[in-house]
């Protein structure tokens, strides 16, 4: 008993130190619900449950302003058994348009799940590539400004990029670390300029609390992202109501310095919606925001194996 305690309060001591020490980051673009796209933050996650799960989300910021950043992220995992261990397998796609710039990543996950108390340790590495383009095309420079080190014409550059992390699920609460580019990939933009990518790491963790009321319980949540230069920390209360097969939830979200923002969503059987507005706290305005929709699907593959084996005789004894 003093042995589970002791694990239960240095997870929550680690959350809270994590949160106290963040703020906003970097290259890579961030998603308001979080919780619902672990995939693309942490490849630990392939292969966690016994279902083939697929996520997608789309997030537009700073609605009104030209050339507003537009950010989409599709990814799927499954689980598979190999040797007698669990294993996962994921993929993912990110593509994002901010003003003249556009990144693209595409990535492939493979995921190690063992059993470890009484919760389950993932330990995942992901390759893919990533690449950044910049068109100018738009962009008019008077002739005395004019630059050799800066790009006439539409250029890119591509790089390979790394990734690592552990997760961590146990029936009351999860933790997980990963990080990003670790390779840190320059990225040429022509022939003199060029592109450089910092690792970037990423911290995860949630509670789930159970009320009275057995069909309502409560998530505290906190993301971390983070450069080493720059950071930035998500603080979410989220309230889920579940009835049979549908779970109604809906969330706060602040972020020191940055942001609020209210989701809602919805899952009925294998889908999965929702929807976020993020409001910033500068003096971009209350209008001036991010939209963001969510969408997610999952199969339960354990269904298929048990009726595998199962037969029917068409005769009479």
């Amino acid at each position: 008993m003093r042995q589970v305690l002791a694990i239960r309060t240095v997870v929550l001591l680690a959350v809270l130190l994590a949160c106290v020490g963040a703020a906003r980051a970097q290259f890579d673009a961030r998603f308001n619900q979080y919780w619902g796209v672990e995939g693309y933050y942490h490849p630990a996650w392939a292969g966690k449950t016994n279902e083939l799960r697929i996520q997608g989300a789309y997030s537009l910021q700073l609605t009104g302003f030209t050339h507003a950043p537009g950010s989409m992220y599709a990814g799927a995992d499954v689980p598979f058994t190999l040797f007698g261990q669990k294993h996962g397998a994921g993929a993912g796609f990110f593509n994002e348009s901010i003003g003249l710039f556009s990144n693209q990543r595409f990535w492939l996950q493979y995921a190690y799940q063992l059993k470890l108390g009484k919760g389950h340790l993932g330990i995942g590495v992901q390759v893919g590539m990533l690449n950044s383009g910049f068109d100018p095309t738009d962009l008019e420079l008077p002739e005395e400004d004019n630059d050799e080190a800066f790009p006439a014409t539409a250029e890119s550059g591509m790089g390979l990029d790394l990734g690592a992390g552990l997760y961590y699920s146990h029936p009351k609460f999860f933790v997980a670390l990963s990080g990003h580019h670790l390779t840190s990939p320059q990225l040429m933009l022509g022939d003199e300029s060029y592109l450089n990518v910092k690792p970037a790491l990423y911290f995860t963790g949630g509670y789930n609390i159970k009320t009275r009321n057995p069909l309502l319980s409560i998530q505290p949540l906190c993301h971390v992202q983070t450069d080493l230069t720059s950071y930035r920390v998500d603080l979410t209360g989220r309230v889920l109501y579940t009835f049979r097969s549908r779970v109604l939830s809906g969330a706060l979200t602040y972020s020191p310095g940055t942001s609020v923002g209210a989701s809602i969503g919805l899952k009925v059987g294998s889908l999965n919606f929702g929807y976020a507005y993020e409001m910033y706290t500068s003096a971009i305005g209350a209008e001036s925001g991010t939209h963001e929709l969510m969408v997610g699907y999952s199969l339960d593959l354990s269904k298929f194996k048990k009726s595998r084996n199962l037969h029917k005789s068409i005769r009479i004894l």
